[in-house]
């Protein structure tokens, strides 16, 4: 069993950050998540895209923050559950609770802090019929590891950010790519669809629009997928290894819906005068997972969330302990390790 002062539900970039948080207080964290890798929303549907109102930061595309705040919490060593749903809560006699995650992995935790974003992500799957029988055999609704594609003929459907930037990633990649979309207009980032244009004027893209896939072909693999073009009633097969319809991901409180906490409209409601603790003591609810009079669904704002959460679960941990807030240009930074980043030393000039 894996035991931690804080369980993380939730890797998007509220949950890396209050690991941060966490960790100046020398408070363990774990993380679960159900994507495959962290970064929630920001690494799944838009890492190329640029986010403008990350203080510090004119223009920070969203993958570089996820990687930069990876690399922040590096010092605090915080484990992670990628992969997984928590499914189950139990409340122990001492306070603490057992999570369990949809594949059994069970977390001891004095702490619950529920960052999951909008929830859990599902993939949203096209209507086609036989679609399901081919999932993992050619059918995949996320891309966990692009060296999968290596010289293969794929076709990737859909018309946001996460289509454009795979497409444009796997033309380097794969043997043949094709991007469909029922539209000619693209949703995604200015500079992406350029650089699809450009893909395409040099024969590495192949696009095909307006069109949709309406049907897919294969016994134990999927081998090919039909294509209509919109205003004809002909279908065109294609011969492709892999497809992939990227549409989005369709946000879910899912189990933790069940747990007992207060919900609101989908949310979950915190209380935001002092921590944001959720009605169950203990647990508490951060980012745009909550609600509250005058919420606001920012990163910004699930920054300082984290915050003030981290601090209220030292108090409930440590009850007999002061703490004495110290500012890391005073105190630096100190890992779990020993190791430290010390704050640069004053230096004091003498005014002739």
């Amino acid at each position: 069993m894996i035991q931690t002062d804080i369980l993380i539900i939730g890797a998007g970039p509220t949950g890396l950050f209050a690991v941060f948080e966490a960790g100046l207080l020398q408070l363990k964290c774990h993380i679960i998540d159900a994507l495959p890798m962290p970064g929630g929303q920001l690494s799944e549907l838009y890492p190329k895209k640029p986010i403008y109102d990350i203080p510090g930061f004119p223009e920070v595309l969203a993958g570089d923050l996820v990687d930069n705040l990876m690399e922040q919490i590096k010092p605090f060593e915080p484990g992670f559950t990628l992969g997984e749903r928590a499914e189950t809560i139990e409340k122990q006699a001492d306070g603490s609770f057992i999570v369990t995650t949809d594949k059994g992995t069970a977390h001891h935790t004095k702490i619950v802090a529920i960052a999951g974003g909008l929830g859990s992500f599902e993939p949203k799957k096209p209507p086609i019929e036989g679609l399901e029988r081919l999932e993992d055999k050619g059918v995949a609704y996320m891309i966990k590891d692009p060296e999968v594609y290596r010289d293969q003929k794929v076709l990737i459907a859909g018309g946001g950010d996460s289509a454009l930037d795979w497409s444009i990633f796997l033309a380097e990649v794969a043997s043949e790519v094709t991007l469909v979309h029922r539209r000619n207009e693209f949703r995604g980032a200015l500079d992406s669809v350029e650089k699809v244009q450009e893909l395409k004027n040099m024969g590495k893209i192949k696009l095909i629009t307006p069109a949709e896939i309406v049907g897919v072909h294969g016994a134990d693999r999927l081998t090919a997928v039909d294509i209509l073009m919109a205003g004809h009633k002909e279908v065109i097969t294609q011969e492709v290894d892999a497809f992939i319809p990227l549409f989005g991901l369709s946000p879910k409180l899912g189990p933790i819906a069940n747990w007992g906490i207060e919900i609101e409209k989908n949310a979950i409601v915190v209380d935001n005068t002092l921590d944001y603790m959720t009605n169950v003591p203990g647990i508490y609810a951060i980012g745009d997972v909550n609600t509250y009079p005058g919420k606001l669904k920012l990163i910004l704002c699930g920054f300082h969330e984290a915050t003030l959460m981290c601090q209220s679960a030292y108090q409930r941990i440590f009850p007999e302990k002061r703490y004495v807030m110290k500012y890391t240009t005073v105190g630096g930074v100190t890992g779990f390790d020993g190791s430290k980043k010390e704050a640069p030393k004053a230096v004091v000039k003498k005014i002739e």
